[in-house]
């Protein structure tokens, strides 16, 4: 029965971990597009400092001496997303249309990399286990719910316009999926702040396909129906 559930909690992160690549390689056609014109446009940086953020206070929660007997499939898959984030911001960086913008974003990262290296020594510093967990766990869970509210702007853009263009199917599809499987791996360890934010991201998931499903008729309807030049 052990093994059992073990394999179990195994499974259900190692889908998650596999899910999250898909959300984590999503930028990919963007910075191709970046390469190619040789400048950011007007993209913004910020996502991606955010997500960075949010990854490494997740990849910290992940660790041994933070949570009881560590989550390592939670470690794995922020310290991947860390990774992707570090280069897509660097390739922002470096192809960024003016200074200032340069100088912002290379500001932020610092500021970021304060904001991190204090919640890590605030949580080794100050608290024991199982208060560390408690501290660590609580900031990664709120980072999480706003990462998991995040698409709720393009939720109402689609409402709006009733066009799906700017909400990928297969992008929705996977945030459901990771969030499905992170929630299913921290209800098997009994982990509240694994479970909670990923339930939230469930719901919004599935609000977002609902919406994908509902709209993509309308929208292919009324392109099939709209008049052929001459």
């Amino acid at each position: 029965m052990s093994s059992l559930y073990n394999i179990s909690c195994f499974a259900a992160g190692l889908a998650g971990n596999v899910f999250a690549l898909a959300l984590f390689l999503s930028p990919v056609p963007t910075f191709k597009r970046v390469l190619k014109a040789k400048s950011t446009e007007r993209f913004d940086g910020l996502p991606y400092l955010l997500s960075l953020l949010n990854c490494c206070i997740c990849l910290w929660y992940g660790l041994p001496w933070v949570s009881d007997g560590g989550r390592t499939l939670v470690a794995t898959v922020n310290g991947t997303g860390a990774l992707f984030q570090l280069a897509y911001i660097s390739l922002f960086i470096f192809y960024a249309d003016s200074r200032s913008t340069r100088v912002k974003i290379m500001g932020l990262l610092v500021l970021e990399a304060f904001v991190f290296a204090l919640i890590a020594h605030a949580s080794i510093a100050f608290f024991d286990q199982p208060l560390r967990q408690l501290f660590v766990g609580s900031v990664s869970m709120a980072s999480l719910i706003c990462m998991s509210a995040s698409p709720l702007a393009v939720m109402g853009l689609v409402i709006r316009t009733e066009c799906v263009e700017f909400m990928p199917f297969y992008l929705s599809l996977s945030t459901f999926l990771m969030s499905a499987s992170f929630a299913m791996y921290g209800l098997l360890l009994h982990d509240f702040f694994i479970y909670f934010p990923n339930g939230i991201g469930v719901i919004l998931g599935a609000m977002q396909l609902v919406l994908y499903a509902y709209y993509s008729r309308k929208w292919k309807a009324s392109e099939s129906s709209a008049p052929l030049l001459a």
